[in-house]
């Protein structure tokens, strides 16, 4: 079996599909998030469908952000259900990325790179003023490509971004190393490296 997770919140990851046993009990009340093997389809359903779960993540998600934000921009579409969420508590408007061609009216866009080709995001033009304090959130950090284009993207809209929020890190795939080679705080409640 692989290592235990570094893991800030009550929750369990174990490698086998959601139909098993958990490899630990969580707190009664408080869901398992599963990994199944690779590593990058990670399912947080349970968490989502535990209102005790929601809200000891967002509650601690709150807790890790250094000091005021205007918005917090959500990657699609996990990162919505986060962004929105968080930003009550932070007093802060909520702000969309989304893949290209989703948003109605004036867009910008940003290209990056998979693994096998190209892809695209988009934010609305006028989604923020020059300036703007953004936290970036999404519920999973793993090679960190859509978050770096994210990233870029709220700048070039004039953007003061330097801080990111995830539920979940994959640091073996490198994703949260490169935020950080870009300038930008990474912050994940469970950190769960690999073989």
């Amino acid at each position: 079996p692989p290592p235990p997770p570094s893991c800030t919140l009550p929750i369990s990851i174990c490698w086998t599909p959601p139909s098993c046993t958990p490899a630990a009990e969580p707190p009664a009340g408080l869901p398992s998030v599963f990994i199944e093997t690779p590593p990058s389809l990670v399912l947080v359903k349970p968490l989502l469908l535990s209102p005790a779960g929601v809200a000891t993540c967002i509650e601690r998600m709150a807790a890790a952000v250094d000091g005021p934000v205007d918005l917090v921009a959500g990657i699609e579409a996990r990162g919505f259900l986060f962004a929105a969420a968080l930003a009550v508590p932070l007093r802060a408007g909520v702000l969309l990325i989304r893949k290209d061609g989703k948003l109605p009216g004036a867009t910008i866009a940003e290209d990056y790179a998979l693994e096998y080709g190209q892809d695209r995001i988009a934010m609305h033009a006028d989604a923020l003023a020059p300036g703007a304090r953004v936290l970036l959130v999404d519920d999973l950090i793993a090679t960190g490509g859509t978050a770096r284009a994210a990233v870029r993207l709220l700048r070039r809209a004039g953007a003061l971004i330097d801080q990111a929020q995830f539920v979940i890190d994959l640091p073996d795939l490198g994703g949260a190393a490169l935020l950080r080679d870009d300038g930008i705080a990474v912050d994940a409640l469970v950190s769960y490296p690999g073989d």
